[in-house]
């Protein structure tokens, strides 16, 4: 090989390291998350580790407990996420929130600082970094306790589904009544799989596919529904959301769908959600 030539091999191999080198560092498209589909939807499914640290918190939750006889509360967990489900009604054991201030009543201020620090001291068996939980109302209702509530916003886009959120439902002396969650553990490495999706259809291009074919679901009741909108339907296109339901294949699994938002008038349904990817009626409310 001559001299010449041998430099023009080198020139070209670093052309091809540097083009490789910019490909990586691409920013995100605008249009969503790239990668492979090649395991869609996204499962998440039941987990030993997961099932240990739910223990652990049961345990020192009952702990907490002033008068127990026992050293488990007495709960009901979620399927699959293994996140508590609600406190049995009539237990024998009371848990409470932390005290903060020095009055006996707490204050809203103290009493929202009370809930943070009950969240972080029991965010195994709550599902969710504490961080990524943002409390959307707190109120007191008519039979005397208060009510908190929490929406989980883990993604990059907000979930949609029967998950995602946290109640706590307690008295004005700390007792809590009940506890109750649906937020998705271990997101990050949900978040991981879901940022590798590849947006396939555009907002438009599924607005003119249900104007043309309309919806076709499953109801809550397990129904099939053909749905087809009315002359005077209007098809009003939100974002993209991350739709989380129990998986159609397999018993001990959540789907996660990337789906668009689409709000309807003068039809059936309000609320209808398209998987971005496969162009299915994820669901219709």
């Amino acid at each position: 090989m001559t001299t010449q030539n041998a430099t023009l091999v080198i020139l070209l191999l670093a052309a091809a390291l540097a083009a490789g080198s910019c490909a990586t560092l691409q920013p995100p498209s605008s249009t969503g998350p790239r990668g492979s589909e090649s395991r869609y939807p996204i499962l998440l499914t039941e987990d030993a580790h997961r099932k240990e640290a739910i223990a652990a918190a049961l345990h020192r939750l009952a702990m907490r407990s002033e008068n127990s006889s026992t050293t488990e509360p007495q709960a009901q967990l979620q399927p699959i996420t293994g996140t508590i489900l609600a406190l049995a009604p009539n237990a024998s054991t009371s848990f409470y929130l932390p005290k903060v201030g020095a009055a006996a009543v707490m204050t809203e201020e103290e009493t929202r600082e009370s809930l943070r620090r009950f969240i972080n001291e029991f965010q195994e068996l709550i599902g969710s970094d504490p961080a990524k939980l943002s409390l959307v109302e707190r109120v007191d209702a008519p039979d005397g306790s208060k009510l908190a509530n929490y929406e989980q916003r883990p993604f990059r886009f907000p979930i949609r589904g029967n998950y995602g959120k946290l109640q706590i439902r307690f008295t004005s002396d700390r007792r809590v009544l009940d506890l109750s969650s649906t937020c998705i553990p271990d997101a990050d490495k949900m978040q991981t799989a879901l940022g590798a999706l590849t947006v396939k259809l555009k907002a438009e291009d599924v607005v003119q596919q249900v104007r043309a074919k309309g919806l076709s679901y499953t109801d809550a009741k397990g129904n099939k529904v053909d749905l087809k909108l009315p002359a005077a339907g209007q098809i009003n296109p939100g974002g993209l959301v991350i739709y989380i339901l129990p998986s159609k294949s397999k018993a001990d699994a959540l789907e996660f769908h990337l789906a668009w938002e689409l709000g309807l008038t003068n039809a059936p349904v309000k609320i209808a959600y398209v998987d971005a990817i496969t162009g299915e009626t994820v669901a219709a409310e």
